[in-house]
């Protein structure tokens, strides 16, 4: 669990939800007309810029954003160093009784192409390309909850305008202008609330994500073609600790 993540979204909503609370309370800020033109409209599109199979996956891909999977890179590191002591010792078809065992799928597929004996030149492609359409598919779930964000405000806006028509269709009656004039002002406050708490901040989170994701699989690689080409263990953990902040770096060799 990401607890800036979490902190930072209860943290956002209750303060905003306190202020209203000190004042007039929570119940005026609730409007359902509000709710369904900017909530149901920004969804609405949404189905309409994305396919629905990327749709039903927005709960998933949120959840992501809360609870990251975590990567052990010096472990990994660790091991590749450990792959590539093996391998330069006994020779790389001494790594196919552990390529079976390997519990990450891209390090064990990687692994696999190397023993099998395939060209430098074509692991990293075949690597490459796997890592660059992870790469694509990340950034599109990303992109939902920005346009979510977006849209929400644009909503917002196209809700404040229905509020002002409504409220000068029916200025002869008094009664009428109150309610009119809360449409237009809770639209744009809702708008504004899943833009900035939401849609931006989430969208922005799932790229590091998918950044750390990235980092991880370049690390893979860059092991995979230095064990395939025989380089000195020590030689390539300096390499793949060059990945990581000065302060996270430690040889195993020292």
């Amino acid at each position: 669990m990401d607890l800036g993540t979490v902190v930072g979204i209860v943290l956002a909503f209750g303060l905003v939800i306190t202020a209203m609370a000190l004042g007039v309370g929570v119940a005026p800020y609730l409007d359902i007309q509000s709710f369904l033109i900017v909530v149901g409209g920004s969804m609405a599109s949404l189905l309409i810029a994305f396919k629905l199979e990327e749709m039903k996956q927005m709960a998933t891909v949120f959840m992501i954003a809360v609870k990251p999977p975590v990567s052990d890179i010096p472990g990994l590191i660790e091991k590749l160093v450990g792959y590539a002591t093996d391998a330069r010792r006994d020779g790389i078809l001494a790594l196919e009784s552990k390529v079976n065992n390997e519990e990450n799928d891209f390090l064990k597929k990687g692994l696999s192409l190397a023993v099998d004996g395939n060209e430098p030149e074509i692991i990293r492609d075949l690597l490459e390309i796997e890592t660059n359409q992870l790469d694509a598919r990340h950034k599109q779930r990303a992109a939902i909850f920005d346009q979510f964000g977006a849209l929400a405000g644009s909503f917002g806006m196209i809700g404040t305008l229905v509020g002002l028509v409504a409220m000068l269709v029916n200025m002869s009656d008094p009664s009428s202008i109150g309610p009119a004039m809360a449409v237009a002002l809770l639209t744009t406050l809702y708008g504004a609330l899943i833009g900035n708490i939401i849609g931006a901040p989430i969208a922005n989170i799932l790229g590091i994500r998918n950044q750390d994701e990235i980092l991880v699989m370049t690390i893979v690689v860059e092991g995979i073609m230095s064990i395939q080409a025989g380089d000195n263990p020590r030689t390539l953990e300096q390499k793949l600790l060059s990945f990581l902040p000065p302060k996270e770096r430690a040889s195993q060799f020292e």
